[in-house]
Parts: C-alpha cells; structure tokens; sequence
C-alpha cells in the first residue's frame, strides 16, 4: 500500500496544512471553521476551532519560521498588505509564489495564468529579481498564459523557479518554460477527469490531483518533454496506460507570432479501479518536507473528508525522478 497513513476527520475537507514538526493538522470541514488536530498517543484529537471567517475558508498556510497560521475564505478575507486589483476577468482559484518570492503566478476561471511582479521598494532588492522583470514594479503583469480554453487551477512552480505548470478543467496539464515574453510551453491531454491542484518533487516531476480521486505522476524525459507516468494507489494497476497528447510549442501560436511543433502519443484507455483510497474529488496537496532532504512524502485531502499521506519511497519506478 503507498498510503503510510488513512484519517477521517470529516465529512468533506476544502483545505489542509501541516504544523511544522508534522504533530498537528489544520483543515476546513467545508464552512467557515478551522479544525485543529493534535496526535496524542497515536490519536488524532481536536485541540482548536478557530471561528473568525463568516465563509467557506478556502486556502490554509502554516508558517515553517513563526508557527503562524494563515487563512483566506470565500468571505474575501485574510492578511493582506497590498492588493494586485489589475488584469483578472474572473475568480482567481489559486496563486503561487515563485523560489525568489518576487513573483507571483496565477490563475483564473477566466481560463488563462498570471504572472505578476510584487516588488516593493524598500522591502526587496533589484539583485533578488531574475530574467525580465527585473525593472517591473509591483502590480506589473510579467506574462498572461493564453494555454487553456476553459477554468484554470493549481498553479505551481518548480525548485528551481525555472518552470511553471498549471491545469485546466479541460483534462489538460500546462509547463511553461523561460516565463516572460518569450515563454515555451507544452501541453499534455489525458482522457480522464480534470485536475485540481499540482506539486513539483523536483524539476522534471510533478504528481496531479483532482476529480479522478488517484493521484497521478507527469514527468519530464531528458529532452525535456513532459507526459503521464503512472497512477498512484489504485487497487489495479493498468497495463498500457490511458490515452494522451503531448505537444510541445515554441511560444503560443498567433499571439506571440511563432511556429508550433508537436509531439503525440496515442494509446488504449483499459478499465481500471478509480479511487482506491480517496473516494471523492481530491482538492488539495500538500508536501511534507523535512530540513535537508528532498520531499519524498505529500498529503492529500478531498471530498471524502479524508487526509492520505503518501511515501514516494513505496515507489522504486519514481526513483530515477525524485
């Protein structure tokens, strides 16, 4: 079993985070609480309810330094020192901060991903800025990714900062390379159930979850192009894989004023067992870090109000990824 650990906090989770020695859990139950969970003597029991949103709380963080928690809820509220009002049409579903903690990437239901600079003057140095913004200034978009023709989700960045990778409702993953005017971008298809949110292990992996229930692994051969690897926890394994698509274009078509170039990879979708340990969508990953190592262990929760954590070492095959 991949799963070191199944708990069933509550009907359906929205959000999750871990404290940072790992001993404590933080969740929504879907409304306008924060759980907080503590284990005492190989048990999980509730030592904190915090009441202070008046809606759903969507987005939870817990800070590695200072032991804080923060919150954002569908009452359009947290902590917040200054606004980017500028450039969305619609719901922004999430945001990621880039390695250098100048940029700021997100997403939309309006379909397409964000870059921004958040420089403050006085606050950051013009040596922690990198490629083509270092002469933005804050609120400035860097690039707006055109990629998907439907709602935009899970944005996130690789180590490195080098690559950014987002999903569409449309059962589609995006990399983009080299952010800025001249991005490079692939795509990969797949026939099942849109994804939800994402996370890098390193820069050629990426595991993917969401209304499919399974997490599922995308990774990067050595020249570079990213596709389906495996699903992760499922009672049956298939043999020859779902369908997919991959294509790999040196900028995004008309927009940019460049060629596209592509790339494919067809098979036979068999029947499989979905959901073998989550048994609803999964909305939230969160990895599991430990100071000095790669992050080899991640958490997922869903609808089913479970909390999973998973072990990439189960995982020989990943190995040579991770």
């Amino acid at each position: 079993m991949a799963a070191v650990a199944v708990h069933q906090f509550a009907q359906c989770i929205t959000c999750h985070a871990w404290s940072p020695d790992h001993s404590m859990v933080a969740f929504c139950p879907n409304n306008n609480e924060v759980h907080i969970y503590k284990l005492l003597e190989d048990k999980w029991e509730k030592v904190h309810v915090l009441q202070k949103h008046d809606q759903i709380v969507s987005g939870i963080d817990w800070s590695r330094r200072s032991n804080r928690i923060v919150t954002v809820s569908h009452d359009r509220n947290s902590w917040v020192s200054k606004l980017i009002r500028k450039k969305h049409d619609s719901s922004v579903t999430s945001v990621a901060w880039h390695p250098n903690n100048i940029l700021l990437a997100t997403t939309s239901t309006d379909g397409k991903c964000r870059v921004f600079s958040t420089f403050i003057k006085g606050v950051d140095t013009r040596e922690s800025k990198t490629g083509s913004s270092s002469d933005s200034k804050f609120g400035e978009q860097i690039v707006q990714l055109d990629l998907s023709f439907s709602w935009a989700f899970g944005v996130k960045w690789s180590p490195s900062g080098n690559t950014l990778a987002y999903v569409g409702h449309n059962s589609m993953i995006y990399f983009v390379d080299d952010v800025g005017p001249s991005p490079l971008a692939q795509n990969v298809a797949f026939r099942n159930l849109p994804l939800r949110d994402v996370l890098f292990f390193s820069e050629k992996m990426v595991i993917g979850v969401g209304f499919d229930c399974t997490p599922m692994v995308f990774a990067a051969d050595e020249s570079g192009i990213w596709s389906f690897i495996r699903f992760l926890g499922e009672r049956k394994a298939s043999s020859s894989g779902p369908k997919y698509g991959s294509q790999f274009s040196e900028a995004f078509g008309k927009l940019y004023g460049q060629s596209k170039h592509g790339l494919s990879n067809d098979t036979v979708e068999p029947s499989r067992i979905r959901g073998a340990i989550h048994e609803n969508c999964i909305n939230c990953i969160v990895p599991l870090r430990k100071e000095g190592f790669r992050t080899k262990r991640f958490s997922t929760s869903g609808l089913d109000g479970k909390v999973v954590i998973w072990d990439l070492e189960n995982y020989e095959d990943l190995s040579d990824y991770v």
